[in-house]
């Protein structure tokens, strides 16, 4: 899943604990627009409406938009 919506293999990071800390971060990714039920679209759509649309983004990262 990690290889195919956000290209896992492309990555380049070598040095010391890079690789991991970055795989760590993108199944958080994963997990976070897995459990976003809100639109009913795939992994790849939810992940460019977070680029696109900062309310929705901040929606997927549990913050309430008017807090900030």
């Amino acid at each position: 899943m990690l290889d195919v919506c956000i290209g896992e293999d492309q990555g380049r990071a070598r040095e010391d604990y890079a690789a991991e800390n970055l795989a760590t971060l993108r199944q958080l990714a994963l997990n976070l627009l897995q459990r976003e039920k809100s639109k009913k679209r795939g992994i790849r759509c939810k992940m460019l409406n977070a680029c696109w649309n900062h309310s929705y983004l901040l929606n997927l990262l549990g913050v309430d938009p008017k807090d900030i």
